[in-house]
């Protein structure tokens, strides 16, 4: 009997008419009325709850939330207004591991850091968050680690130097740990475990220099928020910790620096790009070890994507901004 019912409605369904429409008639359709839910205006980019607006010079980026808005001045494509609560800036991977010289970091890194903490200051001041976000590998992190990653990590070709090996004993001045004792330097000494390479809690994990002492006191403080990851990007795959905090806390504007400006750098910027934020890299609080058409690339790149500023572009408009 069943079966006999399926047959039915099968024929019924076939005796239908086919009716054919003209793609004539949908390329009309398609031109002449706009999709549901995204704003009649074409100065209007997106949708009513995710849009950036054309202005007669530059973008709004606010979403609508114009109270308090700043506007900042940008060297293509601006200026930008953005919302302060809804903008933070996001530091990556300025490491001792990566910056410090006794363990042959690059003084590239280094030198840019004075001009990141004064960018620092400016955002906390204007009331925007800032998010650091490092390498802290756990236990399970490498175990799971790709072999590609693995690899890349590896001090002398081998798996036993990469992720979580020892790296033994670092040599600093008492007066100044951001430095390598040598003959040049004064007051005692003393020796610092440096750690397993890139875990969680390790010396050589921690910013480099003055900059602990600012994400620690930012942190203390509520301004700054630190993100362990696990991957070149602390942005990749479904979620990550600061991924999830930028939902949590509705943002949507991230200006960027650190180190490797071409890797760690522009794998967490376009990964955010890829995740509908807007996204600003910030030229002279980024460096590379990289040649130069690697910051080249990043640079082409990200004027597609966003933005490019130093951070005198925009320090005039955030010393403007008003505290909520």
């Amino acid at each position: 009997m069943k079966l006999l019912n399926y047959l039915s409605v099968f024929y019924a369904v076939l005796s239908v008419p086919l009716i054919l429409i003209p793609q004539a008639y949908c390329d009309s359709r398609r031109h002449s009325k706009r999709l549901t839910s995204v704003p009649n205006d074409l100065t209007i980019f997106g949708n009513a709850l995710n849009y950036w607006k054309k202005l007669e010079d530059g973008w709004d980026l606010t979403r609508g939330a114009t109270t308090n808005s700043i506007t900042l001045a940008v060297p293509q494509n601006g200026p930008i207004v953005i919302q302060p609560n809804a903008s933070a800036l996001v530091i990556i991977d300025m490491q001792n591991f990566f910056l410090h010289e006794s363990l042959n970091g690059d003084p590239k890194g280094r030198a840019i850091v004075p001009t990141t903490i004064t960018l620092i200051h400016a955002f906390r001041n204007a009331g925007m968050p800032v998010l650091w976000t490092n390498w802290g590998m756990t236990d399970y992190d490498i175990i799971n680690a790709p072999p590609a990653f693995i690899q890349g990590f590896s001090s002398d070709g081998t798996s036993l130097t990469s992720f979580g090996s020892e790296m033994g004993m670092v040599v600093v001045p008492e007066s100044d740990q951001s430095v390598a004792a040598t003959s040049t330097t004064s007051g005692p000494n003393i020796t610092i475990d440096a750690g397993r390479k890139l875990t969680r809690g390790a010396w050589n994990a921690q910013p480099w220099g003055d900059l602990f002492k600012e994400q620690v006191e930012g942190v203390a403080n509520g301004t700054d928020f630190y993100f362990n990851k696990n991957r070149l990007s602390g942005m990749w795959g479904a979620s990550t910790p600061m991924q999830q905090w930028l939902q949590d806390n509705s943002m949507t504007t991230l200006f960027f620096g650190g180190v490797n400006i071409d890797q760690c750098v522009f794998g967490t910027l376009i990964d955010a790009y890829y995740k509908a934020y807007d996204v600003i890299i910030v030229d002279d609080i980024s460096a590379t070890t990289s040649p130069l058409f690697a910051t080249q690339m990043v640079d082409y790149n990200v004027g597609l994507d966003g933005w490019r500023a130093n951070s005198t572009d925009i320090l005039p408009g955030l010393m403007n901004a008003t505290r909520v």
